[in-house]
């Protein structure tokens, strides 16, 4: 195999993106592609020059493809992924990989199953300053981490909510900002400090005449008994995002595209036992950091998803590691309902039945202005 033949499944928004971007990969080559709906199906086929579909299994029974990529609505996810693990053809699934942990045990034991490569979306993993910021937490510069912070303050109009009938509901979607908007940054944030083995969270629309959450925070408990804060929304302009990593040895901020690691010259641990100064404190020196290349875009992991299938390349993004953002979105979800901390990881039974119950008082869209239109960013 000299190149992966790859079919995208969910053209609209992201799904579009993805096909432009298979132009600029030289390991891959697109060649099939799928949408539910047959007028953006044929569009998207006839621009490309490849065969269309509008079922996912007629796509994976046409022998056409090696690999696909999904980008549909959350909840399409798992199904379509473990049709094609039956088929062995490999799966790189956008993100959050499934709306419920449940759902996202079961894709990861298809995959394994299979035999095939599996991996998530999560670009920004493939960027040199997460990489770098990755490297520092494996090297054990921190030191042990006691404190860590997330903060994802977006924004989002009501025209962007009202652009689709699955968007923003329990029934198409599954969450709010959390299912949607946080992933990438929920993944960054367990990637980087571990997953917690508590979380006290709320959940509440503030805004946006959505039924599901706008806003959303917790504080975090960690197994060695460090803790943490974490605060996603789609109502803040400007934009923010920033991660926090607090340890014994140093800490490590990555606050919009910057990227600071500070190292103490001497533990905080040892310093609080042998400090004979009243005042004194530990001191912290800025330490340059060294960023390596990677851009952090869709055609990173794309490339290196099908240099894995080719060449046995190591994963940047697998995707089981896609279930640590789903059991964090579920905890959050559980406790901001049900308004008591929450294990994890998820009792699944539990999220489950939650959802269930959502999604029978799902009151629909009232307003729908139709748009398939990919984030500009990403375009």
């Amino acid at each position: 195999m000299e190149k992966v033949r790859f079919g995208v499944i969910g053209t609209g928004g992201m799904g579009s993106g993805h096909c432009r971007t298979m132009a600029e990969i030289e390991e891959v080559e697109l060649t099939a592609v799928c949408d539910v709906v047959e007028d953006v199906a044929r569009s998207v086929g006839e621009k490309h020059g490849v065969p269309w579909f509008t079922k996912p299994e007629e796509l994976l029974d046409s022998g056409l493809v090696d690999a696909v990529i999904i980008a549909t609505p959350h909840y399409f996810h798992p199904p379509i992924a473990i049709e094609a693990f039956k088929r062995s053809i490999h799966v790189l699934s956008e993100k959050p990989i499934a709306v419920t942990v449940s759902a996202a045990d079961e894709m990861i034991q298809a995959a394994k199953a299979s035999g095939c490569r599996f991996g998530v979306m999560y670009q920004m993993r493939s960027s040199g300053r997460m990489q770098a910021a990755r490297r520092i937490v494996e090297e054990g510069r921190l030191g042990e981490i006691y404190r860590t912070l997330m903060v994802m303050g977006w924004y989002r109009s009501q025209a962007y909510y009202d652009s689709g009938g699955w968007r923003a509901t329990w029934v198409g979607e599954g969450g709010g900002v959390l299912i949607n908007q946080a992933p990438h940054s929920l993944d960054l944030f367990t990637w980087l400090g571990g997953l917690p083995s508590r979380l006290t969270g709320a959940t509440r629309t503030r805004r946006h005449q959505i039924e599901v959450e706008d806003e959303a925070f917790a504080v975090l408990e960690y197994p060695n008994g460090g803790h943490g804060y974490l605060y996603a929304s789609t109502i803040e302009a400007p934009g923010d995002d920033r991660l926090e990593l607090c340890g014994d040895c140093g800490k490590l901020i990555l606050s919009g595209s910057s990227l600071e690691f500070y190292e103490l010259k001497t533990p905080i641990s040892q310093h609080v036992r042998q400090a004979t100064e009243m005042w004194s404190a530990p001191e912290a020196v800025k330490v340059p950091v060294e960023i390596p290349d990677g851009g952090g875009g869709h055609g990173d992991i794309t490339r290196n998803f099908a240099r894995a299938i080719l060449y046995g390349e190591e994963l940047i993004a697998p995707g089981a590691e896609g279930l640590n953002a789903v059991e964090m979105i579920n905890a959050l979800i559980l406790s901001g309902h049900t308004g008591k901390p929450v294990d994890l990881p998820v009792d699944r039974r539990a999220y489950d039945q939650l959802l269930e119950e959502l999604k029978a008082h799902s009151q629909g869209k009232q307003v729908v202005r139709e748009q398939r239109v990919t984030d500009p960013k990403f375009a």
